[in-house]
């Protein structure tokens, strides 16, 4: 769990740069003067990855959300707006997310198939087919959680930006890894069903 999230590390380069954009907000309520010190603060981390030849994964992923943040907040001159993208994202994961149990195809399946080195044989068992959908359900459940407090906070009049950067860290990375132990826990019951061959 803790090298899929990039570790402790990765988890203080994925805040960072809202942390500092936030931070920099509320105290100057400039919202272009934020946005350079949230991008600074992802560049800045870039380098330092560059510099110790380590991988900039998730620095690069950090980056390339404030980038898109900050063109929706200095498009509309509303800190806000910086995160409205992440609202979204988390909207259309969560849609995407439980359409795949829908249809009987949810998404965790392939990462197993992935790992099996056949994308879609775990398909033809039944009981695979329904723990993988459960699986899926732990992943939408944090997607779900975000929009239904971030957006609520997003249309609120005022400025929402303070509160709406506390609430998009404290439920990132800390909710993606409660997620990520309850999968590890139904997993760890030993109850994975698997289809013995017939002989």
């Amino acid at each position: 769990m803790s090298k899929a999230l990039g570790g402790i590390r990765g988890m203080l380069e994925a805040a960072a740069p809202v942390t500092a954009f936030t931070l920099t907000f509320v105290v100057l309520d400039e919202v272009r003067t934020a946005v350079f010190a949230g991008i600074g603060a992802a560049v800045v981390l870039l380098l330092v990855r560059i510099l110790q030849k380590s991988n900039p994964q998730f620095v690069l992923n950090s980056l390339l959300g404030i980038a898109i943040a900050a063109f929706f907040a200095l498009r509309s001159g509303d800190a806000e707006d910086a995160f409205l993208p992440g609202i979204m994202l988390n909207a259309a994961y969560g849609v995407g997310l439980t359409f795949s149990i829908l249809v009987r195809w949810p998404a965790v399946g392939f990462i197993i198939g992935s790992v099996t080195g056949d994308p879609t044989a775990w398909r033809s068992d039944p009981g695979i087919v329904k723990l993988c959908s459960r699986l899926t359900w732990l992943l939408v459940l944090p997607c779900v959680l975000r929009v239904a407090v971030q957006y609520p906070i997003y249309i609120g009049a005022g400025d929402q930006s303070g509160l709406l950067g506390a609430a998009k860290i404290g439920m990132g990375w800390p909710l993606q890894v409660a997620a990520l132990a309850a999968m590890a826990w139904l997993l760890a019951r030993g109850r994975t069903p698997i289809e013995r061959p017939r002989t």
